[in-house]
């Protein structure tokens, strides 16, 4: 904010600087019209000490110009009484501004200031002198405050709206997540009451596992992304749940390239894809599971595939339409909708082993 307002006002002083400088020269060049008030051709010192300090003077007035605006902006509903505040103040200002320029002229040795023998004939023949100028100088600094108050207000408009946007954006996913989280629940803890009955320690071990499981997606409430790296952690903690119920009938191969660990993912993408994949391959079936998962960078995107070769879909060959995995996958999809827009991919597909491919296609960013 400071170094926006040191810009602003560093143009303001430029361009009051250059507004004297071409009033200068256009008096200096046309300086024979003046043979009244210069007994000699002035030099182009003499115009500069007579110039610079008047557009300085306005230049210093600029802020009390900005302050009035701010306090009676010209706006439809008020224009009229504010319109009348502002020509007060424009005669006062520019009356203030000869009160001050006129004495300091006559410090300055500027000739035409200093004929006059004292101060107050100065002021009675020149006080009212050219006042049209002081009061065109108020009206262009009330439109540029207009501009800059104007402009400011449709930034602090859009920036509450960019806000609000992403508050929502953001209770959105939250709420996604908290669908995910008693859904994996629910099905673990299924799992776990149904082999106290039959296996109490393998019960205890997914038990230790889900609270594994569950301390690490607590340190992480809240973060909409992680890395690729810190969601491969999470993936494995729900591995190991899966490995201890299913034992042999499950296999998990990883093709993680490590130049992708680092890049940013939606936190806990992947949980929801491979428990589709294992219930579909694992679960459904009577034979053994094979989970596959790959990632690896394609330019600017980052691709993970999750395949498995359980039951397939029953559709085209190629078919990119979600007719399986329920809340896990709807929601995955909807995730990457909010935080993607139109960048990303999501497709589930029949694979050629006869199982599932789902492809996720995002950004790679770190």
């Amino acid at each position: 904010m400071w170094q926006r307002h040191r810009i602003l006002w560093t143009s303001i002083a430029v361009g009051w600087l250059l507004i004297a400088f071409t009033f200068t020269l256009n008096y200096y060049y046309f300086a024979h019209h003046y043979v009244e008030i210069f007994s000699t051709p002035p030099t182009l010192r003499q115009m500069l000490v007579w110039e610079i300090p008047y557009w300085i003077l306005w230049a210093a007035m600029a802020p009390v110009v900005f302050s009035i605006t701010r306090k009676f902006p010209l706006e439809l509903q008020t224009w009229l009484p504010n319109a009348a505040v502002h020509l007060g103040a424009a005669v006062l200002l520019s009356l203030t501004h000869r009160i001050i320029y006129l004495p300091l002229c006559r410090v300055l040795y500027v000739d035409a200031y200093r004929n006059k023998p004292t101060l107050s004939d100065l002021y009675a023949s020149d006080l009212f002198f050219n006042l049209q100028t002081g009061l065109m100088c108020y009206g262009t600094i009330l439109l540029v405050s207009n501009v800059i108050d104007y402009y400011e207000r449709y930034q602090a408009g859009e920036l509450r709206t960019s806000q609000l946007e992403t508050k929502l954006v953001q209770a959105e996913l939250q709420a996604l997540r908290m669908q995910l989280q008693p859904h994996f629940l629910f099905n673990t803890l299924n799992s776990i009451s149904a082999l106290q009955l039959t296996d109490v320690e393998t019960a205890n071990k997914m038990t230790a596992r889900l609270g594994d499981f569950l301390r690490l997606t607590l340190d992480n409430v809240g973060t909409q992304v992680v890395t690729l790296r810190q969601e491969m952690e999470f993936l494995r903690s729900y591995l190991d749940i899966e490995r201890i119920r299913f034992q042999d009938r499950l296999t998990i191969q990883m093709e993680i390239e490590p130049d992708t660990l680092d890049i940013k993912v939606p936190n806990l993408i992947l949980q929801p894809i491979v428990e589709n994949a294992i219930r579909y391959a694992v679960v459904k079936r009577t034979g053994f599971g094979e989970i596959t998962l790959r990632a690896h960078r394609r330019q600017e995107f980052l691709q993970i595939e999750v395949e498995d070769n359980g039951i397939g879909l029953q559709l085209p060959h190629n078919s990119n339409r979600a007719t399986r995995g329920g809340v896990g996958l709807a929601n995955t999809e909807a995730r990457l909708q909010q935080l993607y827009g139109k960048t990303f991919r999501f497709e589930i597909q029949n694979a050629k082993s006869g199982g599932v491919l789902v492809t996720i296609a995002i950004p790679a960013e770190e």
